[in-house]
């Protein structure tokens, strides 16, 4: 049943894919319909290079395409879309990526299409791009999302874009005025909204042509040394990737299709072409940038960036789309530093969602990330109201201090004394952020662990945090630890300025870091007597 409410509120949303939304929804008031005046699928595409290899920025495009999805779905009470995955796989290939097999190969290929290259991974696919399509697609099924392939090789060489083609060739000159005001002067000389494909060499060639018969798709061109009259259909022409877009956008009906800051101006020239072939240009957001630590762009050709495999070696699923979808409009830095502070922000939303009103559930990005695998009808979606029984941060403390060499089953141990049930079994996902917390701790904390001496006013103050700790049982709880522990900190005999600066204290000196958890959580989760030898520890370095 449609929720009334749910729509009324996704009207008013200021959230981002509710905005999108809306502004999709202005362009059908009555929902998109065919000529008989039936409800059709919106649909919403994104693009993939099968040059390279899926990586994270294929999955935030996927992703946030899917966010504006399910969002229009709710905004509208379930009018019909479709999500397309188009990869470009006719593009001829530029240059030989540097983390393939068979590198000779891929050199004798150059130029071709990068269907029609074989399999340098040799796993029995038709051709490399082929089985880069095969790695999107099973890339897409392992997060659950819905979509459906197409592969511009297909449509191409099966003649789904013959009557497209014609159109490009009908308005040939036309997408020229478009395009040539914005090339450098000598590319103009070579430029050509087509590419045809050489019947000698199978290359994809960057030359000028004529054209001969639009309506039969005949054009003119040189082709080594001898001028050549070749139809452009069925697989024998790819279009330049600006004038693809526009056409695929044509050709396929798309009404929505995001893209990222770099691609500004391609937009703009693709949006007009769109018009001159008798479409429209799509609605769509233009996202930022991933940034790296230093705040540069992120490059393959740097290795400054990181990939999905790294996120998810140190954090969940969960917390990389949560990180995805905040502020797309800003860039956001990209590096595992943030790993730990999206996981945390993640569950601290998703138990904030059941006791939200309405209005403010609709800007929860929890929200939104439990319907991107499927529609929800109404607010509710399982899995709202979660918590994790231990933060990760209190888990990294923990397993900081276990040292390098702590296990899974040491960490559960421990965690026996916090949680009732400490079993992995009963809680799956503080399972996966126990080996995320043992890899980013192997990593990056431990190889990097210094706890500092205590000054003098901070050796007495963790002395008075020793003699309360020796009266309290082992299952003493944290919130009368924690208090204990304000207390000692606000005694003016040991010279804090604030708490801050003993809470400062504590985690450099027993934790060996700059920022800690709630000491009382850490000490009830650690133990008592545990926590005494820290301490211990620390003191003997006065």
């Amino acid at each position: 049943m449609t929720d009334t409410a749910l729509i009324e509120a996704a009207q008013s949303s200021k959230a981002w894919p509710f905005q999108e939304a809306q502004r999709l929804a202005k362009r059908f008031p009555n929902g998109k319909r065919d000529a008989d005046g039936n409800l059709v699928p919106v649909v919403f595409e994104t693009g993939y290079g099968p040059s390279g290899l899926p990586h994270i920025g294929t999955f935030q495009e996927v992703l946030r395409t899917t966010l504006v999805r399910r969002a229009y779905e709710a905004l509208t009470g379930g009018h019909p879309t479709r999500l397309v995955a188009f990869s470009d796989d006719m593009d001829g290939l530029r240059k030989v990526p540097d983390n393939v097999p068979n590198q000779e190969m891929m050199a004798a290929n150059l130029n071709k299409p990068l269907s029609r290259i074989p399999d340098p991974f040799d796993k029995g696919h038709e051709s490399f791009a082929h089985h880069n399509n095969a790695m999107l697609r099973e890339f897409l099924d392992q997060f659950g999302f819905d979509y459906e392939f197409v592969a511009a090789s297909d449509r191409y060489n099966a003649g789904g874009f013959d009557e497209a083609l014609k159109n490009v060739l009908r308005n040939y000159q036309a997408i020229m005025d478009v395009m040539l005001p914005t090339l450098r002067e000598e590319r103009r000389k070579t430029y050509s909204p087509v590419l045809p494909i050489s019947q000698k060499s199978g290359d994809v060639l960057q030359v000028p042509l004529e054209v001969v018969d639009a309506e039969a798709g005949i054009v003119r061109f040189e082709d080594e040394g001898e001028i050549v009259e070749q139809s452009i259909l069925g697989g024998q022409s790819k279009l330049q990737w600006k004038v693809d877009w526009a056409m695929r956008w044509v050709a396929l009906g798309v009404d929505y299709e995001m893209y990222g800051k770099d691609l500004t101006d391609s937009g703009v020239q693709s949006g007009k072409i769109a018009k001159i072939l008798g479409g429209r240009k799509p609605e769509g957001l233009i996202y930022e940038l991933f940034l790296d630590a230093k705040g540069e762009k992120i490059s393959k050709s740097k290795g400054n960036g990181l990939s999905i495999e790294e996120w998810l070696t140190y954090g969940s699923e969960e917390s990389l789309s949560f990180y995805i979808f905040r502020e797309p409009k800003s860039a956001k830095q990209l590096h595992v530093g943030i790993i730990p502070r999206a996981v945390d922000e993640y569950w601290q939303f998703r138990a904030q969602l059941p006791d939200q009103p309405l209005e403010k559930q609709l800007g929860n990005p929890v929200w939104h990330l439990l319907r991107t695998n499927q529609h929800h009808e109404g607010a509710e979606a399982p899995g709202a109201g979660d918590t994790l029984p231990v933060t990760y941060g209190l888990l990294l403390n923990l397993v900081g201090v276990l040292g390098a060499g702590a296990n899974h089953e040491q960490v559960w141990s421990y965690l026996g004394n916090y949680i009732h049930d400490a079993d992995p079994a009963h809680h799956p996902e503080l399972n996966n952020l126990v080996d995320c917390a043992l890899a980013y701790n192997r990593d990056f904390v431990a190889p990097t662990l210094v706890k500092r001496a205590p000054a003098a006013n901070e050796a007495a103050a963790l002395k008075a945090l020793d003699a309360a700790l020796a009266s309290m049982a082992e299952d003493t709880p944290a919130e009368d630890i924690q208090t204990v522990v304000y207390e000692i900190g606000k005694d003016e005999a040991h010279g804090f300025e604030n708490l801050r600066d003993w809470f400062k204290c504590l985690y450099e000196t027993l934790l060996g870091s700059a920022q800690g958890p709630r000491m009382g959580s850490f000490i009830a989760l650690y133990g008592v007597a545990n926590s005494r030898k820290l301490i211990a520890e620390a003191l003997a370095k006065a």
